[in-house]
């Protein structure tokens, strides 16, 4: 090479290379797999064409290249632990990939490699070396194939072709299906990168030693295994390839470290001018500042795409990384909101290649700086009680804290388990993780319903059952409670009769305050059914508190869960409770087309397609049931056309509460997994509206339900499924927007259309 490319430069020279050799360009999909609901990310480049290797899409091309966007933080794939520690790991990263859709194959794909590295890049022919599948079970043809392609290279040493097991080079997409054979590109980087010099170790590829560096993976996909172990070859041979950008990138400037390319130059320059500290002090203590780096590029692509911090499942982890980041600049003295401006070394780097960034820039900074100020108001007595516990199990001899602690301090204090484990390690001691993870599930949707940070599960109730005791005694609340009405009732005038602030009774709350309030009636639905919990506003004469969650703090007791916005809320003073209207009317529409969604897949794929999971939302609903095998684009494209049907129907939908006996008679519809009173809400919608919702044979749909819904089918406006795919074994999963969410969609798809020149409006 007679100069150093900057990375940009590289990203650029890869997809320019096979664009050449008859590719076309596509861009990342994002970091949500809105298609494919099994993935909390997007975690490799084969993400994007799943649907074409399993032979339920096509594409308008046979050959594709790109540069995708990926995410290792949870599930098989979860690379959070070694970030730092090394020089290589990230969270999120780039895949280079290109693909052939039953195109070329092994020849053309081998070449185009070899040529790209070697007289493209200029790479040193005899530093390379080609790894190849040999079965280690004996079931599978070696690829002597792929060996031969590698040996008649140019300039290709042949003794450099190495063959390896299936740990190694053999790919499988999932437990059956496709599947093939892969040959991986390593690298000698020399002498100088052996890790283990001086030990009793041998260097080689796929061996213990940093020395040889794994470059570049082409993936052929030949095989389909069937569950009896069967290996049949696919109608259609694909390539699919993948590259990671970093190690390229640090290959070809010809640093020992993915943090010492030009990708993270910005980051590093800002946080060293607010540390203050030499180059040489910062690599003295490199930690920290790859954890930084890393973190807020992920936390940046992330709010980019969409997911912002928060309690449960993707935002989580966007919160988590943000809160981690941060505690590691304390390591580095940095007290004072800091993310920010490394987000912006981070935008200028890559915000021409992902406009994304650009455009979300003010949202990215805003979120980040906002996380930071929160995780600052609650770190030190988050860190202080887990001291505290650390301490307990130290003198009792043991070396793991109970997880459900771990929950507790994430609940109460916004803890992540992440960073309570990096305090756990730095001390010589570990956390439960499988206790931490089932206090979570216990208390949370991993699908991110909402749930506000608190104590959500119940270990606070005998405290709440108390304040109800005495409430009643003082005659502020009846027998039964707190009244709970979210069906007639969006908007209610009451008095304060308690506010609790981080477990405790207070007279008074403040502002900024996450506080715990109790009315004697509210219209707020409680999550439950899958329909989650409504936000809005509790108003005093001179103070504000926003609702986020409401929640069964114990017996007869509703609590809303907010935060104080404006002046100073007080016990005794008279107030409106408000649902937020707009945003019940969006879920009641979403959960409405879940009946609907129900009703046709039963007409559609058959009765054993049944309800197993939802979520209603008021962007979107997710609905898991019942079956087997994947739907058909076919399938799909009649249930969503029945769906829009029964809208345009105008259909009424009645809501008559009555005994669980006589719905069930009716033959009303109970949920599998749901729990029901001795009365129920029974939600009908009607053929028409000249017949009686007694009569059972004129409803097109009759179900048990809590939810709320509309009055009539036309309020929902429009259905479209934005995703069908597996939840589970056996179980599947639709994805559907409705109403407002259904036009931004469609408005969307057409600007895309356009954009693209496929849509010609002609005005006559």
């Amino acid at each position: 090479m007679s100069k150093k490319l900057t990375g940009n430069q590289i990203r650029q020279d890869f997809i320019d290379f096979f664009v050449e050799h008859g590719h076309t360009a596509v861009p990342s999909m994002s970091l949500v797999p809105g298609g494919d609901a099994t993935l909390l990310f997007t975690n490799s480049g084969m993400v994007q064409f799943k649907d074409v290797f399993i032979g339920t899409d096509t594409k308008p091309y046979k050959r594709a290249v790109d540069s995708q966007k990926c995410m290792r933080v949870a599930g098989k794939h979860n690379d959070l632990e070694d970030v730092g520690r090394d020089d290589t790991h990230h969270t999120f990263f780039e895949m280079l990939g290109n693909w052939s859709f039953g195109d070329y194959y092994k020849k053309e794909a081998i070449a185009w490699s070899w040529q790209l590295l070697t007289e493209v890049w200029g790479l040193p022919k005899d530093k390379l070396y080609a790894t190849c599948f040999r079965d280690d079970k004996g079931n599978v043809p070696q690829d002597d194939e792929a060996a031969d392609i590698w040996k008649a290279q140019p300039g290709f040493d042949p003794s450099h072709v190495l063959f390896f097991g299936r740990k190694e080079n053999f790919w499988q997409m999932a437990e059956f299906g496709p599947c093939g054979p892969c040959s991986e590109i390593h690298i000698d980087l020399g002498e100088e990168r052996d890790n283990l010099r001086g030990t009793d170790h041998v260097c080689g590829v796929n061996g213990e030693c940093t020395r040889f560096l794994e470059l570049w993976n082409n993936v052929f996909i030949q095989y389909n295994l069937f569950e009896d172990g069967r290996l049949e070859p696919l109608p259609a041979k694909h390539v699919d390839t993948g590259m990671g950008f970093e190690r390229i990138v640090s290959v070809l400037q010809g640093v020992d470290s993915n943090y010492k390319t030009d990708l993270f130059t910005g980051s590093l320059d800002v946080l060293r001018s607010l540390t203050g500290h030499t180059e040489k002090e910062m690599l003295a203590d490199f930690t920290p500042y790859r954890v930084i780096c890393d973190h807020v590029r992920s936390a940046a692509f992330l709010i980019a795409d969409g997911v912002v911090p928060g309690n449960a499942g993707r935002n989580y982890v966007t919160r988590m990384i943000i809160r981690r980041g941060a505690r590691f600049g304390t390591k580095i003295g940095l007290n004072e909101p800091f993310l920010a401006k490394v987000a912006e070394a981070v935008i200028a780097e890559y915000g021409d290649f992902y406009p994304e960034l650009e455009k979300n820039k003010a949202t990215i900074l805003d979120n980040l700086t906002r996380e930071e100020v929160r995780f600052a108001r609650t770190v030190e007595a988050g860190t202080a009680h887990l001291q505290n516990h650390l301490d307990d199990i130290r003198a009792s001899n043991k070396t793991s804290l109970d997880g459900h602690i771990a929950f507790d301090l994430y609940a109460t204090y916004g803890l992540p388990f992440e960073i309570s484990r990096d305090i756990a390690r730095e001390q010589g001691l570990d956390i439960d993780e499988a206790g931490f993870t089932t206090a979570k599930e216990v208390h949370a949707k991993a699908s991110g319903g909402g749930k506000a940070m608190g104590k959500l599960g119940g270990e606070d109730s005998e405290y709440f059952a108390n304040i109800l005791k005495d409430l009643q005694a003082k005659k502020k609340l009846g027998a039964a409670g707190v009244e709970y009405d979210p069906y007639n009732s969006p908007r209610v005038e009451g008095e304060v009769l308690a506010l609790v602030v981080n477990g405790e009774s207070v007279s008074s709350a403040s502002l900024d305050d996450v506080v715990e309030v109790i009315l004697p009636k509210t219209g707020f639905y409680i999550e439950s059914g899958g329909q989650v919990n409504d936000e809005g506003y509790i108003r005093g004469n001179d103070w504000e508190i926003e609702v986020t969650s409401v929640r069964r703090a114990a017996a007869g007791v509703i609590a809303h869960i907010g935060q104080v916005i404006s002046g100073l809320p007080k016990v005794g003073d008279k107030v409106v409770a408000e649902v937020d209207t707009v945003r019940r009317h969006n879920i009641m529409r979403n959960h409405t087309a879940t009946h609907l969604l129900h009703k046709a897949l039963h007409e559609i794929l058959g009765d054993h397609a049944r309800q197993a999971g939802s979520l209603v939302s008021p962007k979107y609903l997710r609905f898991d049931f019942t079956q087997p095998d994947g739907m058909t684009p076919e399938q799909i494209e009649r249930v969503e056309k029945m769906v829009n049907e029964a809208i345009a129907a105008d259909m009424p939908v009645v809501k008559v509460t009555k005994s669980l006996d006589e719905a069930k008679k009716e033959g009303a519809m109970a949920l599998f997994g749901e729990k029901y009173g001795e009365t129920v809400r029974t939600v009908s919608i009607l053929d028409s509206d000249a017949l009686l919702a007694e009569n059972v044979e004129a409803k097109y749909s009759y179900e048990l339900c809590g939810g709320t819904h509309i009055d009539r089918t036309s309020d929902i406006g429009a259905f479209i499924i934005v995703s069908e795919g597996s939840a589970a074994a056996g179980i599947r999963r639709i994805e559907a927007v409705t109403g407002r969410g259904a036009y931004e969609l469609i408005n969307k798809r057409f600007k895309t259309l356009k954009q693209n020149g496929s849509l010609e409006i002609q005005c006559r």
